[in-house]
């Protein structure tokens, strides 16, 4: 089973949207003062290049 770019790219993506609602989560609910701002942004910026990532699936 060979894997071609956009199979890997689409990998990515789930990879990347997985751990931006995990870093989402963990600002949201474990960490309630600053530091839950910073993981909040850092998920958010993760959701971002998972949706470059699958803009990107059939262009390369």
């Amino acid at each position: 089973m060979g894997m071609n770019k956009n199979t890997i790219l689409g990998w990515a993506t789930l990879i990347m949207i997985v751990m931006g609602l995990l870093l989402i989560g963990l600002g949201a609910f474990k960490y309630s003062d600053v530091s839950g701002w910073g993981f909040a942004a850092v998920g958010v910026g993760f959701l971002a290049n998972a949706w470059v990532f699958s803009s990107l699936k059939g262009r390369l």
